[in-house]
């Protein structure tokens, strides 16, 4: 192959590129990224960022002359407008750029409120990339009132750093609790004690009717009727994987680009990685929305596109920073039937199917992530009882 074309400058694109070259790949790589800087770490945006506490250089998840050392011609703030399968060519503006094999690792896109019930007005904001951050930074000032939408992880992490830095803060979330999809109770209990110690209203049960205001955010008002004065909103509903290109280039799609286990799309000369992605999984097909999952899947597609052969088996991790606490998940909880609580000096909830294990999300509790973690990466489902006795130490799990 002498060209590979990799479109989506973010985590996942920028790893495929980086093992692409650490594999031996000497052909040409370019690199094309929509937005106008080099690829950057997406978690810190919306906490350290935020805060004021990281610079941009140090978002960078490369210095730029790493990509000039490495051969890597970056085409930033150039969005692809199409992709010509049969010529095997991207279009950046007036320029083809041909390719013997394309890597789609184009990410995903924020869910918006419909402009009908005022999601186009001034002040209402989502949390995806720098620009977005960006723009609502300076909205957080002391005093001032934010209403978040959603009460997963982004809106929580969005709304523990408004209460650190002296904001009036409001989270709605329309399930019955925060975090439904996700966690189970006994984490969503510690979660929601979490933000109420730091003056955060949450409110379970609650839809958004419609936001108020003149051309600017004035409040919002709730289903339940009831309205509430707000300076600014986020949106914190969710992401859809980014899919256009892929679908105007006439690529299989299931709730993502379906690829097989590998890597490759329905084209045998595209592929795609990180969250755009969806992939086989226990008989069906998972799309995961991690910076492990963006990093792990884009270097196994870059030694897939040099005839490496191998498969996709994740053991997904996540976590999540909330005020200074640290939420580590390892493994899957879908379809658990029981959580085993283990309480002590630090905590940490286990999700089983019958006596199989299928996660872990340990809440300050570092040791109990790295031990779930390594008991799944080993198929190793660990007596729920001796789980749940605090004498138990945790590092004797993995060898039993």
């Amino acid at each position: 192959m002498e060209s590979i074309i990799v479109v989506g400058g973010g985590q996942a694109g920028a790893s495929l590129v980086a093992k692409l070259r650490a594999l031996g790949y000497e052909g040409r790589i370019t690199l094309v990224g929509a937005e106008p800087v080099p690829p950057y770490q997406r978690p810190p945006l919306s906490k350290a960022y935020l805060l004021g506490e990281m610079e941009l250089e140090r978002l960078f998840l490369r210095p730029e002359s790493f990509y000039a050392d490495q051969k890597i011609e970056l085409r930033l703030g150039a969005p692809v407008t199409g992709i010509d399968p049969a010529a095997r060519e991207v279009t950046i503006g007036l320029d083809r750029l041909r390719y013997d094999a394309l890597a789609l690792t184009t990410g995903a896109v924020p869910r918006q409120l419909p402009a009908a019930i005022g999601g186009q007005l001034r002040g209402v904001h989502v949390v995806r990339n720098l620009a977005d951050v960006d723009a609502m930074a300076p909205e957080f000032r002391p005093g001032r009132r934010v209403v978040i939408v959603g009460g997963g992880y982004i809106g929580l992490e969005a709304a523990a750093v408004a209460a650190k830095k002296g904001l009036e803060v409001t989270v709605l979330e329309m399930a019955p609790r925060i975090l439904q999809r996700v966690a189970a109770p006994e984490t969503a209990d510690e979660i929601r004690a979490l933000h109420e110690r730091h003056g955060v209203q949450i409110r379970e049960a609650t839809g958004l009717a419609r936001i108020t205001g003149e051309g600017q955010v004035a409040g919002v008002e709730l289903t339940c009727g009831a309205h509430l004065a707000a300076d600014f909103v986020i949106a914190g509903i969710g992401i859809l994987p980014a899919t256009d290109l892929a679908e105007q280039a006439g690529l299989t799609l299931d709730n993502g680009i379906a690829v097989d286990g590998q890597g490759r799309s329905s084209d045998p000369h595209i592929w795609a990685a990180g969250d755009c992605a969806s992939f086989p999984w226990r008989g069906g097909r998972l799309r995961l929305e991690s910076v492990q999952n963006a990093i792990d899947q884009a270097e196994l597609v870059a030694g897939n596109m040099l005839g490496a052969g191998k498969e996709y088996a994740p053991v997904p991790w996540f976590w999540s920073d909330q005020y200074d606490l640290k939420l580590q998940i390892a493994g899957l909880n879908t379809g658990y039937d029981r959580v085993v609580v283990r309480a002590g000096a630090a905590r940490s909830h286990w999700y089983y199917a019958g006596d199989r294990f299928l996660a872990v999300d340990a809440l300050g509790d570092p040791r109990a992530y790295m031990v779930g973690k390594r008991l799944l990466e080993a198929g190793r489902n660990p007596d729920p009882d001796l789980v749940a006795d605090p004498g138990t130490e945790l590092k004797t799990l993995l060898q039993a």
